[in-house]
């Protein structure tokens, strides 16, 4: 597109430009990504300005500058970056009737799912799913907009805390396929309740047209009753038996690893993953249900599920270290949901080992907030988790939960902060342990880059 379409679609104004000027590059807000011919977004944060970064942008061969004030260099002048790259977004997606989108949510899995199936799509044509969380107003049509005539599939990652928020994202870019995984306790803060949540999530199906698809967790009661939300053809993926597509015989491996036979309306065929988690067998129904829509055979896709693997950072990335310690790093966020599965995921991984299990504060819970916390606590102790390390105050409550289990046997920690729980790692890890590091966002990361770093050579001690 030329500056001056850009401009007309934005409602912006044009500024030291030349409106014919191609933009050819893609649209990024880190002056350090861009390409020759990009679209530079500048945004005024806190503690960064963008604008600031324009001349950097123009020097690095950005096309021009799209931003809130007149920065001396070609640009776009709009009231709301946010806003025009939406618009941007949507004449994007018009302009390519070939292109299959694919929108995901749930409560959790929704990054890890949504890799799962650009790595299946990815093989019957050109897919943009990038790697991270880029599900909010912002990542979204960021992820749009990396969209050209060559893409077959875009797959698109929806994020909500609050009623409208999906629907804002859908009228940007209407998905063909729509696909929900869950309905828990993510952000309960925000919905006030799972009700409110299901409200908010299913507007995603509600998205959806009569030649559309909707993907829905029979597991889940909430997922399962947005049937009746949507007017598109309905798929139901998980393990009960009305499931359209659906695992039976699920086994693990002493890895966390999961198998079972994939049944679909067009056959069966045998699965085995190499990722860990019980709870992989839902994602990765999900994925198999949107490549079967896509034209992938139940034997193409279930070989290529056994491929499939870890592209987001920080979601049960498992590795062993040279001194014989196993690290699952599902660090990156958290809730009591995908806690707990991630506490499943360590019972079945540190079978005959001893599980060492360090858990940061879950936030956005609301009035939720001790329960949901002392709810993990009670299921780590349960699980017969060893040693269980809280880190910083606020998840205290953790290790209150844990004390509720009568027969619980383990050591229970509380540590100031991630540095104090390092040193106790440190001083305390052995060959064959199993440790899970888990917390909402950057609460239990210096943890796990601690143990990434022990693990490329550093020695393990105090």
């Amino acid at each position: 597109m030329t500056l001056d379409e850009i401009a007309a679609i934005t409602g912006g104004r044009l500024v030291n430009a030349d409106p014919a000027a191609v933009v050819t590059g893609p649209v990024e807000y880190d002056n350090r990504a861009l390409l020759p011919g990009g679209l530079f977004v500048a945004f005024a944060g806190e503690k960064v300005d963008g604008h600031d970064f324009a001349g950097a942008a123009i020097e690095a061969g950005a096309a021009g500058v799209l931003g809130t004030r007149d920065t001396g260099r070609p640009g776009i002048v709009v009231e709301d970056p946010l806003r025009a790259l939406a618009a941007l977004a949507s004449v994007v997606v018009s302009r390519l009737p070939e292109l299959t989108i694919v929108g995901l949510t749930g409560s959790s899995g929704k990054t890890t799912t949504k890799d799962y199936i650009g790595q299946l799509l990815g093989r019957l044509g050109e897919t943009v799913a990038p790697a991270g969380s880029l599900n909010n107003e912002l990542g979204f049509p960021y992820t749009v907009l990396k969209a050209t005539t060559a893409t077959r599939f875009l797959v698109l990652e929806m994020g909500a805390r609050g009623i409208g928020h999906i629907r804002y994202l859908t009228d940007m870019a209407g998905p063909r396929i729509g696909v929900v995984l869950n309905v828990g306790a993510a952000h309960i803060g925000e919905f006030g309740s799972v009700e409110g949540t299901a409200r908010a999530k299913g507007e995603l199906v509600e998205a959806l047209s009569e030649d559309g698809v909707a993907v829905l967790n029979a597991d889940d009661p909430l997922v399962a009753a947005m049937a009746a939300r949507t007017s598109a053809r309905v798929v139901s993926v998980g393990e009960a038996a009305e499931a359209t597509v659906r695992a039976v015989d699920v086994t693990l491996d002493d890895r966390g690893r999961a198998a079972y036979t994939l049944v679909t309306p067009a056959g069966s065929a045998p699965v085995r993953l190499a990722v860990t988690g019980r709870h992989q067998v839902g994602n990765t129904l999900a994925a198999a249900a949107v490549a079967l829509e896509a034209g992938m055979a139940p034997a193409a896709v279930a070989a290529a599920l056994g491929e499939v693997g870890i592209v987001s950072g920080r979601r049960m990335d498992v590795f062993d270290r040279a001194d014989g310690v196993t690290v699952i790093d599902d660090s990156y966020n958290a809730n009591p949901s995908s806690t707990a599965a991630a506490l499943h995921a360590l019972a079945a991984l540190g079978q005959g080992r001893r599980t060492v299990a360090v858990l940061g504060y879950m936030a956005e819970l609301g009035e939720h907030d001790a329960a949901g916390h002392q709810e993990v606590g009670r299921l780590a102790a349960v699980l017969g988790v060893d040693r269980l390390i809280a880190v910083a105050g606020n998840a205290a409550p953790i290790l209150a939960g844990a004390a509720t289990e009568p027969a619980w046997k383990g050591e229970a920690v509380l540590a100031a902060d991630q540095a104090e729980a390092v040193a106790v790692l440190r001083a305390d890890l052995r060959p064959g342990d199993v440790v899970l590091v888990k917390g909402s966002r950057y609460r239990t990361w210096e943890v796990a880059d601690a143990l990434r770093a022990d693990a490329a050579g550093e020695e393990v001690g105090p």
